[in-house]
């Protein structure tokens, strides 16, 4: 676990409950713009189910009108997306739909699934057997067997510590480990996220598990607009109970708690991760002068364990230069239907949870303002050394 050296109450917030709305109508001008000028397009065409062609090509999509920034040149991450959170609009990506192992920010996806149905204040005492599979390395928050934890401390042992124990007692709240994982690729297909394959709801390599940048920063939006999901994010110490004692947790992500790097001003959350097939992964989001953005860095290729952090830097300050200078290369809201499925009726359309045409007074959209402010000033407040642990890192 991350022994953090202070501690602050975290925010709780009563959850919303999503409004289940099938888009049928517009997705928005990101759609109209992003199929045409982008640098290059080598994926599939667009189908009922699929964003117009420009964010499957392989390289770097990106369509800068006059006096735009260039894209930063350093970033050697494997796979990378900068998006508009309010508009989904993407602004820049590179091989934004690459299938690879998303490690801990596949846990953004879980909170997005399970949250809703357990209470914060509920009380449970774990189970060793809800404790039973953990995988081996798994980052860990702590939780004992016969130990008693409201559903709020687990929900922080998620978010800061990425405790993999967090996650497996959630998991069997919410119906067991099979359940949750099918439950969370059903949430996958409902936010148009088609790159998901769910297989360890905590996001420890698993074969054929995978996601993608462009999945990964839909599944940051939407979490966003969640009240409670934005407050977990943007904690960056808290006080993880034991019995009788508490001890101080803090946020694994470097960017919030500014452990080893500088602290990003107005950083919001969300997740980060690392396993020996992923390599180190970034969710991450921040406000700027009445933005918000959102990044995803998957496995940079350079530079050591802090290098996602700096990529993912680089590209938040690239993105909120380039606001208003670029032209969007696609959208994170799911694709409009075909005409074709539209006249087949409801039966034919593919199942959506999410009114995608929000604005930003929209739920959750007010909270995340409130708290990034506080996160920004949290970050520097909290601006601390981790040790670094010798030999592999810890897999969460």
């Amino acid at each position: 676990m991350t022994i953090g050296f202070s501690s602050r109450t975290a925010i709780c917030c009563s959850a919303v409950c999503a409004i289940g709305v099938l888009a049928l109508a517009s997705t928005g001008p990101a759609h109209a713009r992003a199929g045409a000028g982008a640098e290059r397009q080598d994926g599939p065409g667009p189908s009922a189910t699929q964003e117009p062609p420009s964010l499957h090509g392989r390289d770097t999509q990106v369509r800068p009108r006059s006096g735009a920034p260039g894209v930063p040149r350093d970033v050697s991450a494997l796979s990378w997306l900068v998006a508009d959170v309010r508009t989904g609009e993407v602004l820049a990506a590179h091989d934004a739909h690459r299938k690879l192992p998303p490690a801990s920010t596949l846990k953004t996806l879980f909170a997005l699934t399970v949250l809703p149905s357990l209470p914060a204040g509920l009380r449970h005492t774990v189970k060793g057997e809800e404790l039973a599979g953990i995988g081996e390395g798994s980052s860990l928050v702590g939780l004992r067997e016969n130990g008693t934890y409201r559903v709020a401390d687990l929900w922080r042992g998620v978010f800061l510590s990425s405790g993999n124990d967090a996650v497996h007692v959630l998991a069997a709240l919410n119906g067991g480990w099979r359940t949750t994982a099918e439950r969370m690729q059903a949430k996958a297909r409902s936010l148009g996220a088609r790159d998901t394959k769910v297989v360890s709801p905590d996001g420890y390599d698993a074969p054929g598990q995978v996601s993608s940048a462009f999945d990964l920063a839909v599944f940051g939006r939407a979490g966003l607009r969640n009240p409670e999901f934005a407050a977990y994010a943007a904690t960056a110490t808290a006080k993880f109970p034991a019995g009788d004692w508490s001890y101080d947790i803090q946020n694994t992500n470097r960017l919030l708690t500014g452990a080893g790097v500088d602290p990003y001003p107005g950083l919001i959350g969300i997740k980060n991760g690392y396993t020996t097939n992923a390599g180190n992964t970034l969710v991450a989001a921040a406000r700027r002068g009445g933005r918000t953005l959102v990044v995803t860095v998957m496995n940079p290729q350079a530079g050591g364990g802090l290098t996602v952090y700096e990529e993912a830097r680089s590209l938040l300050d690239w993105g909120f230069q380039a606001a208003g200078r670029v032209e969007p290369v696609g959208s994170l809201l799911p694709p409009r239907p075909a005409p074709a499925l539209l006249a087949a009726g409801p039966e034919a359309l593919p199942a959506r949870e999410e009114a995608e045409e929000e604005t930003a007074t929209g739920p959750g959209w007010r909270e995340v303002g409130a708290i990034s402010g506080a996160a920004g000033f949290g970050a520097a407040a909290v601006a601390l050394t981790l040790r670094l642990k010798g030999g592999r890192p810890t897999r969460d």
